[in-house]
C-alpha cells in the first residue's frame, strides 16, 4: 500500500488539523465541519494528480483550446455519520462524481468498554466496476470500521483504482490497512497520523469524537 502522511509537508491543511484539535476551538460545530471540508478538499486535488488524462478540445468565444482532463469514472463513498463533511470537501472538487454510502459503528462487548467490535447495517452505492473508489472516513483508529466498509462496497463490484482517505490515523490503524492491501493495490492519504490508540481505541492525541463533534452527541 502507498501511504501519504500529508502533514510531512508544511501546507495551509496544517492549520485546518490544528484547529480540528483544539479544544478551544473545535466546539465551533460548524467550523469544525468546515475545516474537515477543507481538508478533504485538499485531499482531493492531491489524488488527483494520480488519474488518468487525456487532452480534450474545448471551443471558446475565440477559438478552440486544448485542456488536459481526468478520464476516471470517480465514486466517492463514505460511512455515516462522521464521513459526511469530508466527503463533501471531495465532491467539490470531484462533483460529477457518483456518491456511495455505508452505516458502521463500534460497540463495546464488555462492561469496561476495552473489546470492540464493528457492524454494518446499510449500504447504497452503484456499480463500483471499472470506477476509481475514493473511501473517505475521517478517523482511522483500528482500521477495522474502514476494512468492514470496503468488503461491504466489494458487493457491488470491484473498482479499478482505490484510495482510503482520512484527516487522522493511528499507526495500528494504517498497519491494518498495510496487511489488507499489500503491494499497490491501494493507496492511504492522512492528513496525519498519530502514534496510539487507549485503552477505549480511540487515537491520541487525536480530536476526540469526528460524529459527535460535527453534529452533536449520540445516546
Amino acid at each position: 500500500m502507498r501511504i501519504y502522511n500529508l502533514s510531512k509537508t508544511n501546507s495551509i491543511l496544517n492549520r485546518f488539523v490544528a484547529e480540528l484539535r483544539d479544544v478551544k476551538v473545535q466546539g465551533n460545530r460548524m467550523r469544525f465541519r468546515h475545516n474537515i471540508e477543507r481538508i478533504g478538499e485538499i485531499m482531493a486535488y492531491e489524488i488527483s494528480k494520480t488519474m488518468d488524462y487525456s487532452t480534450k478540445k474545448v471551443q471558446t468565444p475565440l477559438g478552440i483550446a486544448d485542456v488536459n482532463t481526468t478520464d476516471d469514472k470517480v465514486i466517492v463513498a463514505t460511512v455515516f455519520r462522521a464521513g459526511l463533511p469530508l466527503q463533501t470537501g471531495f465532491l467539490n472538487y470531484f462533483d460529477q462524481a457518483d456518491c456511495a454510502f455505508v452505516s458502521a459503528y463500534r460497540y463495546y462487548k464488555d462492561k469496561g468498554n476495552h473489546e470492540i467490535d464493528v457492524r454494518i447495517e446499510y449500504i447504497a452505492a452503484p456499480d463500483l466496476s471499472e470506477h476509481t473508489l475514493l473511501l473517505v472516513d475521517p478517523m482511522l483508529a483500528t482500521g477495522e470500521s474502514m476494512e468492514l466498509a470496503w468488503k461491504a462496497f466489494l458487493t457491488k463490484g470491484t473498482p479499478k483504482r482505490l484510495h482510503f482517505a482520512c484527516v487522522i490515523a493511528s499507526e495500528e490503524g494504517v498497519k491494518h490497512l498495510e496487511k489488507l492491501f499489500p503491494g499497490d493495490k491501494a493507496t492511504l492519504w492522512c492528513a496525519a497520523i498519530d502514534p496510539i490508540l487507549n485503552e477505549h481505541k480511540y487515537i491520541v492525541p487525536g480530536l476526540g469524537d469526528a460524529g459527535d463533534l460535527a453534529f452533536g452527541n449520540k445516546l
